[in-house]
């Protein structure tokens, strides 16, 4: 495939055939040669064949092969002309990471490592399938999924503070009643539960601060303190929403005309692309509301383990597998878009009305998590970012082999001690989770972070380590 090579860390697709925009990766030679290997370039052409699609098809330095869309995909659609596709958002709607912070230092925590991780995964039901510990009626799911994040702090899980520091305060304007009762019977049970594949709750320590007055200004300033990240998503139920629409989107509009069937979508303005769109936040908000539940029993687990939990502070929640409809600078022209973030993070700079009060003068906090074995980034949204990706980064280390090629080669027994090793603890449900998660099976962190940097997608703020791990 034809790529013209723009700078260090960014390569255009021409426009060719259906194309209704070019291509564009941001990604260093390095992990061009890796996207390489799947089928994620020819995925990001298929995209550029999209009704009423912008600027470019978008593909971010931590992509690999997905449904439809490549994962690190990025589309901005016309509101009126375009349409939406669940392919462009995923499977897991909704899916995203939570950063706590802490006053405990990681030597204070180390002694403790072993007992936190055996209580946080007996408090934090993981794996498929797994239930939760919650037994909701049918109304009360029914405001999960109405108000998310809000929902659960009015039941006493979590504070008001941690709405504030939330995207979209925790909860997108929804339609329940759009949500089948099949997604229904799948999301009761698994409330409050992490889920299995690349989903973790991890014990981390900030092992650098790149950028101190952002740091600051993230209370993440404080060398060797202890953090915690969650990472996971709407479930069962977000899953069924996504299945359902896409056969819905089938039966009605075809997919002929599509370089991809996978790429199945309706007119944003159409009754379907609006149903979808209404139940896509309802599975968003049990997202928000998932994750608000988690953090409340990691706090307890703290308490119960270190006496108190005390400046466990909310640093920020955000989501990487939306579509969501924003305001951006089109060929000079603000315009209402939808834009399409699948596997990848929004990145808004300073003065977003978006943006957390608390964060608005500097930007939004951007979290890219790495393997369990590796590290993560915190980073800053940029005005450059809105300017060139329509406020949109990189959401992780992004896959290098398959979960089925990872267990072949890897086993999880021995990925585990080798962690210990490095004083990496990690509890997992099966020997063949951790192996499918092991480090290699990902690209490099590091260079993902330095791609999003350099470009200003997000300026790196602060690399956490991981201490110990609770994986599905």
């Amino acid at each position: 495939m034809e790529l013209k090579k723009v700078n260090a860390n960014t390569w255009d697709i021409p426009k060719q055939g259906g194309m209704k925009v070019p291509g564009r990766i941001f990604a260093s030679e390095k992990l061009l040669e890796a996207i390489k290997q799947d089928q994620t370039l020819q995925q990001a052409v298929n995209v550029a064949h999209l009704k009423g699609i912008l600027k470019y098809s978008f593909v971010q330095s931590d992509a690999h092969q997905g449904y439809g869309f490549p994962i690190g995909g990025v589309a901005a659609m016309d509101v009126e002309e375009g349409v939406i596709s669940p392919g462009g958002i995923g499977y897991d709607i909704g899916c995203g990471v939570r950063l706590i912070k802490t006053n405990w230092t990681a030597d204070e925590i180390k002694p403790h490592i072993k007992e936190l991780l055996e209580k946080l995964y007996k408090e934090v039901p993981s794996g498929v399938g797994k239930p939760g510990v919650t037994e909701l009626s049918n109304d009360e799911l029914q405001e999960v999924l109405a108000r998310g994040a809000q929902w659960a702090v009015g039941q006493g899980y979590g504070k008001k503070a941690d709405l504030e520091h939330t995207e979209e305060y925790g909860s997108m304007e929804a339609d329940p009643s759009l949500v089948s009762a099949r997604a229904l019977k799948r999301g009761r049970p698994q409330l409050g539960t992490l889920g299995a594949g690349n989903h973790f709750l991890e014990i981390q320590e900030i092992e650098k601060v790149h950028d101190n007055k952002t740091a600051a200004a993230f209370k993440l300033d404080n060398e060797g303190y202890v953090t915690i990240m969650i990472h996971c998503g709407s479930r069962g139920l977000g899953h069924q929403v996504a299945s359902e629409y896409i056969r819905a989107m089938e039966k009605k509009y075809g997919y002929e005309d599509l370089p991809d069937r996978e790429l199945i979508n309706a007119p944003i303005q159409s009754d379907l692309g609006q149903e979808y769109y209404k139940a896509m936040c309802a599975a968003l908000n049990y997202s928000f509301a998932n994750r608000q539940m988690i953090m409340h029993w990691v706090r307890e687990v703290f308490a119960d383990v270190m006496g108190n939990h005390h400046d466990m502070d909310l640093v920020y929640d955000v989501c990487h597998n939306t579509a969501k409809f924003e305001t951006h600078d089109v060929d000079g022209e603000k315009r209402n878009v939808c834009v399409h973030r699948k596997g990848s993070t929004r990145s808004f700079g300073p003065e977003r009305e978006e943006v957390p009060e608390a964060y608005r003068h500097i930007g939004q906090p951007v979290f890219i998590p790495g393997s369990m074995a590796t590290g993560s980034y915190v980073l800053v949204g940029t005005k450059k970012s809105e300017e060139i990706s329509f406020g949109s980064t990189a959401h992780g280390a992004g896959r290098l082999l398959s979960r089925s090629k990872s267990i072949k080669k890897f086993n999880g027994e021995s990925v585990a001690k080798e962690m210990e090793k490095q004083g990496i603890h990690v509890k997992a449900a099966s020997w063949k989770g951790i192996a499918e998660e092991a480090a290699p099976a990902y690209k490099d962190i590091d260079e993902v972070a330095k791609v999003s940097h350099e470009l200003e997608l997000a300026k790196r703020v602060a690399r956490l380590k991981p201490l110990g791990v609770v994986k599905g």
